[in-house]
C-alpha cells in the first residue's frame, strides 16, 4: 500500500504534508496540486491526517483508485517540494468543491523546493 493525493488537493494546495513526510522527494509540486511518488513513499501514513483537505488516501481505498495513475504519472514531471509554502489565497474557497479535476486541474508544474533559495 502506498499513499495517494486525491481531487481535494486541486486549488487549496495546502504543504502541510511535506513538513511531516519522514522522506525527501516523496512529495511532487504541480500548479495547483501536489502528488506522491509511490517508488519513493515508504507507506507511513503520517500525511494522511495532516492534510487540512483530507486530499490524502492509501491507495487501496476504492475511492483512490483512479489517482494512482495521476499520481504517478505527475510524480515524474513535477519537481520536488521538500518544504511547506503558503497556501492560495483562495484555498478555503475551493475546499469540498465537487469536480475540481474537470474544472480547475492543471498539469504545469509548480517551482518545487528541492534546494534552498
Amino acid at each position: 500500500m502506498t499513499f495517494v493525493v486525491t481531487e481535494d488537493c486541486i486549488k487549496c494546495k495546502y504543504t502541510d504534508c511535506v513538513d511531516v513526510c519522514p522522506v525527501p522527494g516523496c512529495f511532487l509540486e504541480g500548479e495547483n496540486m501536489l502528488v506522491i511518488d509511490a517508488a519513493t513513499c515508504i507507506d507511513c501514513g503520517i500525511c494522511e491526517p495532516s492534510c487540512p483537505a483530507d486530499a490524502i488516501l492509501p491507495d487501496s481505498y476504492e475511492e483512490a483508485a483512479k489517482w494512482v495513475e495521476l499520481n504517478r504519472r505527475y510524480a515524474s514531471e513535477w519537481p520536488v517540494i521538500t518544504r511547506s509554502k503558503p497556501a492560495p489565497e483562495d484555498a478555503e474557497q475551493f475546499e469540498g468543491v465537487p469536480d475540481k479535476y474537470a474544472n480547475y486541474f492543471s498539469p504545469l508544474p509548480g517551482r518545487g523546493s528541492a534546494s534552498p533559495g
